[in-house]
């Protein structure tokens, strides 16, 4: 599809309107992060004023996982097939009524339901823009640069979260919740003017009801069963049939979409290589963050005794330094390739992990821990904006957003993994009236195990680094046969072939992606 601002984007100039467009996004995806961070350090008050229990205040974080996690499949696909502008202000607009709803109910299970249809409306929000952009900057430098600015964007609004909550939840636990409406609400209204209208996918063989109900269900089940395990057991019955119980919805859910003529996923999708490293390298980045994430803070406030803002402020340097430095890689992945870049963010969240297994009970911050918080800081702000050009360069824009959705389920559901895995990892190594050094010892297991979540998503992007560039950012292509290389070969660009290898005959593209 064209429109006037694919064509100024095209050309070089980024129009006024562009820009709004843009931004319009990123104020989203800055809504996003901006309230999965706030509501950490919120929990103490919410749970003190209206009087929950531990195991009900964990569902104000993990309901809005469930609805975010479970919903993102469904989302993207949605997003294609419906109108990827009609898609994302609808769901925007859920998100601000959400928002207001939450600041002002008194109930446990009311603020619970409101986070739950905060992450819905985000799991249609997010690859409803992801989508946006992609099909209206083209593939190439000028949508390298647009993905960048949108990654800091989430970056950033992580970040101001926990510096936010902590000034806000001083004077009340509501105004976390309340922030995002106003916020929202003007982004609804611009949106209104600025985004560019999408038409909706004619050619689509129909609805794929039952790969939606099945996909839905399996996903939903699944972060279900992963955040309770930890309180389950890991080897409780209640937890294995569970889990068997996801099995038997992921394969049903296969078989529903080979025999599909309108799937919710195409499955010849994830024949590609990069493709399957993005997905992959998305699940280890995020779940190691977000273990990592989880120990520090449990540590500086548990252990060191820091408030709540002097904890924001200790993981503030990583977040402006991804801040300042996202809005570059763009013209970095021009030159290096994600792949180089995806591998060497990963090197460096590794060696950032390791360090912090220094750190001991009076720590000085300048040497213990913001070596650590640099390297992490310069490690996402590589690795983030990198595996989102992968995972949709050189998808045709229709598949835009199914792929959007794949990739947000991907990090969603590495989140909610690998932080239970961590979480359980602690829990078994901390023994009952432990000292404060007892328990700093039960941490580090942890943080081993978050440091070897980074080192597999390094392992798994170092085949990507034998591809041989082409002058051009990594692509993955769609209607490639078997023995060419699928991540070197632009196939929207004939400039990328070279006359020595002609293009290969192929009768239709079923030929090479069956699904």
């Amino acid at each position: 599809m064209t429109s006037p601002l694919t064509t100024s984007s095209s050309e070089g100039r980024w129009t006024p309107r562009l820009w709004g467009t843009l931004l319009v996004l990123c104020a989203a995806m800055f809504l996003d992060a901006l309230d999965v961070s706030m509501v950490g350090v919120a929990l103490p008050s919410i749970g003190s004023d209206l009087h929950l229990t531990t195991s009900t205040l964990q569902w104000v974080v993990s309901g809005y996982i469930l609805g975010y996690g479970g919903l993102l499949l469904l989302g993207g696909r949605t997003a294609d097939l419906l109108g990827r502008r009609q898609v994302f202000l609808i769901a925007l607009g859920v998100f601000a009524v959400a928002s207001l709803l939450g600041g002002l109910v008194d109930s446990g299970p009311l603020l619970i339901a409101s986070r739950f249809v905060k992450g819905l409306s985000a799991a249609f929000t997010a690859p409803a823009g992801l989508s946006i952009i992609t099909t209206t900057f083209p593939e190439g430098p000028l949508r390298n640069r647009a993905l960048s600015i949108y990654t800091t964007c989430a970056a950033t609004g992580f970040s101001m979260g926990l510096v936010l909550s902590g000034l806000l939840t001083e004077a009340s636990w509501r105004l976390t919740m309340l922030l995002p409406a106003p916020i929202a609400l003007i982004a609804l209204v611009a949106g209104l003017k600025l985004l560019p209208r999408s038409e909706r996918e004619k050619d689509h063989n129909g609805y794929d009801i039952p790969g939606a109900v099945v996909g839905t269900a399996s996903m939903l089940l699944l972060v279900f069963t992963v955040v309770e395990a930890p309180q389950a057991g890991w080897a409780s019955a209640r937890t294995l049939t569970s889990f068997l119980a996801v099995a038997v919805l992921l394969t049903v859910f296969v078989l529903v979409e080979r025999r599909s003529a309108g799937p919710l996923i195409r499955l010849g999708v994830l024949r590609s290589g990069s493709q399957i490293r993005a997905q992959l390298g998305a699940m280890a980045f995020f779940g190691s963050y977000v273990g990592f994430q989880f120990l520090v803070t449990i540590y500086m406030q548990s252990l060191l005794g820091w408030s709540a803002l002097h904890t924001a402020l200790a993981f503030l340097p990583a977040g402006a330094l991804v801040a300042v430095s996202s809005t570059k890689v763009g013209a970095i992945v021009d030159r290096f390739g994600t792949p180089r870049l995806i591998a060497t963010g990963f090197a460096l969240m590794v060696v950032g992990y390791a360090l912090f297994l220094r750190v001991s009970l009076h720590p000085g911050y300048a040497a213990a821990i913001l070596p650590s918080m640099l390297l992490i800081g310069a490690a996402c702000a590589l690795v983030f904006p990198s595996l989102n050009i992968q995972a949709t360069n050189g998808v045709d824009d229709h598949e835009q957003g199914m792929v959007s959705g794949l990739l947000n389920t991907s990090v969603q559901v590495g989140g909610a993994l690998f932080l239970a895995v961590v979480t359980a990892v602690v829990t078994a190594h901390t023994p009952e009236h432990a000292s404060p050094q007892a328990v700093l010892d039960s941490y580090r297991p942890g943080l081993i195990v978050v440091t070897g979540i980074a080192l597999a998503g390094l392992l798994i992007t170092l085949p990507g680094l034998r591809t041989r560039r082409t002058g051009r950012s990594v692509v993955v292509a769609r209607s490639l046969p078997v023995e060419a290389d699928a991540e070197t070969v632009a196939v929207r660009d004939v400039r990328s072939f070279s006359p020595a290898r002609p293009w290969p005959a192929w009768s239709s593209r079923r030929a090479w992606w069956p699904c």
